[in-house]
């Protein structure tokens, strides 16, 4: 007789996609009370003439077909054009200390912000404030600060090019570089790290590419739930033969197989693919000693075949053209023992071997990653270690060949590429020089790390927030929650309530904002703005839905409100003369940054243009004008993961919610329902503690220094994981990731390498 499960937990053996996805985007709709209206919106995401999706940043193909959205982007869709309303009457009828006490899926799921809002103390709740007087407080608390320096500027990967950019010209203006953003938090070791390597912090490939290549690697990432129009490419590779090699703790069912909603044999059959023709469960944070023994055995195979008469296996003609440091990193990798690697790693000998098998039988090579890489106290070594692997054979600057970071929110890259950055560069103060008439101060400002501690040690005292729910979506709660309750003025531009709202310090206002689905109309009539995909494709969103209500503001109308308040004509600049219409930011964008010359123009053209990659080319505008090898000294991510009773923990997302955003508590892949209260351990990890799945456990943080941080009563839940990995929902996990536990070449959270410790519940 089969053991009776935890309640909420049972096997799901279906594929990804499908029906079960189909149904999923029924009661989404049903729930949101937008059956009609959100069945016509849909049909317009990801269209030439219709909106951006607010979820990934997934490109969109060249021919798109009737429906361009994926389960969890039909969430995102409805989950913004609902036909729910947080209107004053809503605050009037609960208290801000009431509203805490809700969950996080409860605040978002109230429905959209009508109007401008101001906290009142005495009354413990939001009252209406007008657009004038909102934007004249915030002036006037903005320019009472004693230094520019006090204020953070948060930018969520949501915000439109053109927001972004008034956002960054306006701060600037101001006087200060802090501008903490949400790519800090995700893909930072990508910025940081492939600029070194090769130039550019973005990635090198197109969508056609996966067309024309001969293998996929994938490393850390969840296709299936977070980005899951990706899908459909995976899907068409592996129908045509194309091998796909995994790397990831958790056995994703998006990545075993898949079922294409758009493939009527598949639909009408209830059949299915397989996505990776090998899947490979690294252990937590064991990525690095993976790829370190793929090189290895390329470095001992390229020997070997060089000893028996061949040429080798290595690509030497692009490593002599257009790289440095290859000897550097032969050393590092032959002195690093197989003892290490197989530690490290959690794999065995013959499963990299057959990775390096798939490797060297391809001539063009794809390498896709997501945080599982990068959210690690290491990650900008993981990046340049897998850019590494590419470049042995030449895998970098032709078709069908490349490095694929794959980001969240839909414009988290655009947001960078406009200005969004605490470090500007020599190119960016000329640009907005050239552009505005002012050169901006050159320091570095803060980014998301340092602009929370620097609020919790009331060194800043001001925070506006372009979108996004900063204050959950950090490490540590426990300092951010407390640090946010100081400041002297917080500011939220937003299109749903969330718990950031609800620390309140001594000023806080809720400004609501249009949303991609919204009707955007200026002075000159209606508006577009413009994104940025994942492979530096950049196009326009239109929305098309009336605003769900008259008293809204587009994100750029709010940002030129608050600049006239603040800055005015301190520089001459038009504030309100740039949103009457949205061609005149983009004359300014072009302006600043040369890559998009014709701007206007360009992205008219059905489907908009390519930004320059000159990676893409086989340009490398690196220090050394080449490639560059870098080494990553060592395997060992954190030194306290070298007790065996450790175990690493990673933060996920469940499938039903999106970064912070939680539409559900169902995570139907993974076999959850319901709930979100759980732990994910190995068979065997269960057994070492003496537990057994269903019984309540705390997770213990290991620290060594700073409070104890601990989940208590968490539902254990057996699954299929390598021995020392367990995974916890984020961002509930976030309770027990010290602030200072990231990696300090970047500055991203380490929110998927948490060293913890798992006892039996003192409350069991």
């Amino acid at each position: 007789m089969a053991k009776k499960r935890p309640e909420g937990i049972k096997a799901y053996n279906e594929p990804a996609g499908g029906w079960g996805a189909l149904k999923a985007v029924a009661e989404t709709l049903a729930r949101q009370q937008v059956v009609a209206q959100g069945t016509a919106t849909l049909l317009k995401a990801n269209q030439p003439e219709g909106f951006d999706c607010p979820g990934c940043a997934w490109p969109d193909p060249k021919h798109t077909s009737s429906f361009e959205f994926c389960e969890n982007g039909a969430k995102a869709i409805t989950w913004e054009s609902t036909a729910k309303r947080v209107s004053p009457d809503f605050f009037a009828n609960h208290t801000v200390s009431e509203l805490w006490t809700w969950t996080d899926h409860e605040l978002e799921n109230a429905g959209r912000l009508t109007h401008p809002m101001i906290y009142d103390a005495a009354s413990d709740r939001y009252q209406p404030i007008e657009w004038d007087d909102a934007f004249a407080l915030i002036g006037k608390q903005l320019n009472a600060l004693e230094s520019p320096h006090q204020a953070e500027f948060y930018t969520s990967g949501r915000a439109s090019n053109e927001s972004a950019f008034l956002y960054q010209a306006f701060v600037r203006a101001f006087g200060t570089n802090n501008f903490p953003d949400c790519s800090n938090m995700c893909h930072e070791a990508t910025s940081v790290g492939l600029p070194e390597s090769i130039g550019v912090g973005k990635g090198t490939v197109t969508l056609e590419d996966f067309d024309h290549c001969d293998a996929i690697f994938s490393f850390g990432h969840n296709p299936g739930t977070n980005h899951p129009r990706m899908m459909t490419t995976l899907h068409e590779a592996s129908r045509r033969g194309t091998p796909i090699v995994v790397f990831n703790p958790f056995k994703e069912r998006a990545l075993e197989k898949f079922a294409a909603p758009q493939d009527p044999i598949e639909m009408a059959t209830f059949s299915s693919t397989e996505i990776a023709s090998a899947y490979h469960q690294v252990r937590t944070g064991g990525d690095l000693a993976a790829i370190k023994g793929m090189m290895k055995l390329i470095f001992e195979r390229d020997a070997q075949d060089i000893a028996n008469g061949g040429p080798g296996v290595l690509d030497l003609a692009f490593i002599d053209e257009h790289t440095v440091g290859i000897d550097d990193l032969r050393r590092d990798v032959e002195k690093t023992s197989w003892e290490e690697i197989l530690h490290f790693s959690g794999l065995s000998r013959a499963a990299i071997e057959s990775a390096v098998d798939v490797y060297l039988n391809a001539k063009k090579v794809i390498l896709c990653y997501g945080m599982g890489l990068t959210q690690h106290a290491n990650g900008t070594h993981n990046v340049q270690q897998a850019t590494n692997l590419l470049m042995l054979r030449g895998n970098l600057g032709r078709e069908g060949a490349g490095i694929c970071p794959v980001r969240g929110h839909s414009n988290v890259q655009g947001d960078r590429t406009v200005g969004i950055t605490e470090i500007p560069n020599a190119a960016l103060l000329d640009g907005m020089e050239r552009a505005f008439g002012f050169r901006p101060i050159g320091d570095k400002g803060h980014n998301a790390i340092e602009a929370i501690e620097a609020i919790a040690e009331g060194r800043s005292k001001a925070l506006i927030c372009l979108g996004g729910n900063l204050a959950v979506a950090m490490s540590d709660p426990t300092v951010t929650f407390a640090g946010m309750r100081k400041l002297d003025l917080a500011v939220h531009i937003s299109t749903k309530l969330n718990r950031s709202h609800l620390l309140t310090g001594k000023t806080c206002i809720v400004l609501p904002c249009l949303g991609r689905t919204d009707l955007d109309t200026q002075a000159s009539g209606p508006q577009s703005v413009t994104v940025e995909d994942s492979m530096s494709m950049v196009h326009a969103s239109r929305g098309f839905l009336n605003p769900p209500s008259p008293f809204l503001k587009s994100e750029p109308a709010i940002l030129a409100g608050i600049a006239q308040a603040t800055v005015g004509a301190r520089y001459g600049i038009d504030w309100l003369g740039l949103i009457e219409n949205y061609d005149r930011i983009r004359e300014k964008i072009e302006l600043v940054f040369p890559d998009f010359k014709d701007f206007n123009k360009r992205v008219r053209v059905r489907g908009g243009f390519r930004l320059d990659v000159p990676a893409s080319y086989r340009e490398w505008r690196t220090a050394s004008g080449k490639a560059n090898f870098l080494v990553a000294c060592g395997l060992d991510e954190d030194p306290r993961l070298k007790d065996p009773e450790t175990l690493v923990l990673a933060t996920m997302r469940s499938h039903d919610q999106y970064n912070t955003t939680v539409y559900g508590l169902d995570d139907r892949y993974r076999g959850v329902f319901g709930r979100r209260d759980v732990i994910f351990i190995s068979g065997a990890d269960l057994d070492a503690r003496g537990l057994k799945e269903g019984d309540r456990i705390d997770v213990h943080a290991i620290t060594e220094t700073g409070p104890a941080r601990s989940v208590r009563g968490y539902t254990a839940v057996r699954y299929d994981l390598p021995q020392g990995s367990v995974g916890g929902y984020y961002p509930e996990m976030n309770a027990i990731v010290a602030l200072n536990h990231y990696d300090h070449k970047s500055g991203t959270p380490a929110y998927k390498g948490v060293p913890v410790k798992i006892v039996r519940s003192e409350a069991a």
